[in-house]
């Protein structure tokens, strides 16, 4: 059994040095294996090349690859959230409706002043947008 005495602060404190570089690792593998299958602009056996060299030479393969392609990992990646952003903008705008009550009471007398419609017309679009 391991008690405090038998691990020693500056062990502990080296031991979480070492998981939080580890889960660093993993996750700019993950991020360059992602963007190497994110690029529209390489072909098929580019990406397999790629991806064993990651596979199989880890460190030299992900340094090979922010090197050669780290100006480009971030062109995609502002792409990619101005596309977002510009989807989720159209997503909004469908939503979002013409404005509210006050633009439908607001329409409606206008067509009720133009003569398109009566009073009685009026008062229940006035009474359905304020519902």
């Amino acid at each position: 059994m391991i008690v405090a005495a038998d691990y020693p602060f500056l062990d502990l404190m080296w031991t979480m040095i070492v998981f939080v570089a580890w889960i660093i690792w993993i996750w700019m593998v993950i991020v360059v294996l992602g963007d190497v299958f994110r690029r529209r602009d390489a072909s098929g056996a580019k990406k397999v090349v790629w991806t064993l060299f990651i596979i199989f030479l880890p460190l030299l393969g992900v340094l090979a690859y922010l090197i050669a392609n780290g100006d480009g990992m971030a062109e995609r990646n502002v792409r990619q959230a101005q596309a977002q952003k510009a989807e989720m903008d159209e997503y909004v705008r469908s939503v979002a409706g013409s404005g509210g009550a006050a633009a439908e009471i607001e329409r409606a007398k206008g067509l009720l002043e133009s003569g398109a419609i009566t009073q009685a017309e009026f008062d229940a679009i006035k009474a359905k947008a304020l519902a």
